[in-house]
């Protein structure tokens, strides 16, 4: 398993409608092609940013990639992406993401199967 980490640092007004965002678009393109979520999470950084990141889980590196190539292949997706951004409206889509989007890879030091046998047998 491998598991990636995607950060985003937005402009806390935009908060709600990232997650509009991703909860209406993305992570249902995601699931679509076999992605798994673990879990998304947001901190207040101070009172004008804020950083949500989530982590997905994969079989292989390989996967991942194969899941994202059919993402980027998708023109239902990549349509529904666009017209959002432009309900947004581009030139405040530079103001809102505070930093660049960051993607981070993570290999488990722990055997995942046996954890989740062990929690349910207890």
């Amino acid at each position: 398993m491998i598991y990636r980490r995607k950060t985003y640092v937005v402009a806390s007004s935009f908060v709600e409608e990232f997650n509009a965002l991703f909860n209406d678009i993305l992570l249902p393109s995601q699931l679509k092609y076999g992605a798994r979520l673990i879990g998304r999470w947001h901190q207040h950084m101070d009172d004008e940013t804020s950083e949500i990141f989530a982590m997905w889980e994969y079989d292989t590196f390989e996967q991942y990639e194969e899941i994202e190539h059919k993402i980027k292949s998708d023109n239902e997706h990549i349509i529904r992406v666009q017209e959002r951004f432009d309900q947004i409206g581009r030139n405040r889509y530079k103001e809102v993401f505070r930093k660049d989007i960051k993607q981070d890879f993570f290999e488990s030091t722990v055997a995942r199967e046996k954890t989740i046998l062990k929690t349910l047998c207890n």
